[in-house]
């Protein structure tokens, strides 16, 4: 009894802050954020180089982990890359005098967005948490975790599926024998950092249909209804994804975007029959 007393002080407390208090509070989690930003920042930026040869450049070799778990699919080098080949290996050059600084200090800094974006979500936690009541902390904690989980995954499918087979595409793809592929620093950079984050950021769609459905916006029935019309936009989202328009890597996006969805539905609450 005197805890649920505690409790509801606290809640009243948090309720009546004065909008300059929850400005300040504000001010802390966004200064915390940022000096843990720059301490990942700095630490990314003295370890870039290992993590570039070991981590950003595997996919540029056979050594890859992917590659050697395929390595029993000869392709037609058309569509399907070439996976028996223990000779790959693809040299990225440098054309512009700033850009091995820059692209070392830009992937520094979203290294270590991605390092720091579980201390950001549980700093907004902690924010927005005294203005919720007890039974809606348990559901926005779940979104939260499940937000960050989800991002994550979305992340690693792109550094070890969708990426790798989007470059091994791009970097063997010919359209005639008499051009050679050369491949600049900035254009492997933007591709790797494209997908891996867009892959992170779409993997939160079972999240959104979640916070839809508690919302009431939509249920498991209209998913269910509207299943045909998500595959065609899946496909559609998949092409916009992928730098290419062959099939193959398609699919290899187009299938984790199927599941999602097919996740969401089976974590969507149908609709009421009352209503």
């Amino acid at each position: 009894m005197a805890e649920t007393e505690i409790e509801n002080d606290s809640e009243s407390d948090a309720l009546s802050m004065s909008f300059w208090g929850h400005l300040e509070a504000l001010r802390w989690v966004i200064l915390r954020v940022v000096i843990a930003l720059f301490l990942c920042l700095v630490a990314c930026f003295i370890a870039m180089p290992y993590l570039f040869d070991h981590f950003v450049l595997a996919p540029t070799s056979s050594d890859f982990f992917l590659y050697r778990c395929l390595s029993g699919i000869k392709g037609d080098g058309v569509w399907i890359p070439d996976f028996s080949s223990d000779s790959y290996r693809v040299g990225l050059i440098n054309i512009r005098v700033a850009s091995q600084f820059m692209t070392h200090v830009t992937t520094s800094f979203w290294f270590a967005v991605i390092l720091v974006f579980p201390y950001l979500i549980y700093q907004l936690w902690t924010f927005i948490k005294p203005a919720l009541y007890n039974n809606e902390r348990h559901n926005v904690s779940i979104a939260f975790a499940g937000g960050t989980f989800m991002f994550y995954l979305g992340c690693t499918v792109g550094y070890c599926i969708v990426f790798p087979f989007t470059f091994r595409f791009l970097s063997q793809y010919q359209i005639s024998e008499t051009i050679v592929n050369q491949i600049s620093l900035d254009s492997y950079m933007s591709t790797f950092l494209m997908l891996i984050l867009v892959m992170g950021v779409v993997f939160e769609l079972p999240l959104l249909a979640w916070l839809l459905g508690h919302l009431g916006v939509i249920n498991k029935s209209f998913l269910k209804q509207y299943r045909r019309h998500a595959v065609v936009v899946l496909l559609i989202l998949a092409a916009v994804i992928t730098p290419t328009s062959d099939p193959f890597t398609l699919m290899m996006v187009f299938l984790p975007l199927y599941m999602l969805y097919e996740l969401s539905i089976r974590i969507v609450k149908d609709a009421d029959p009352s209503e």
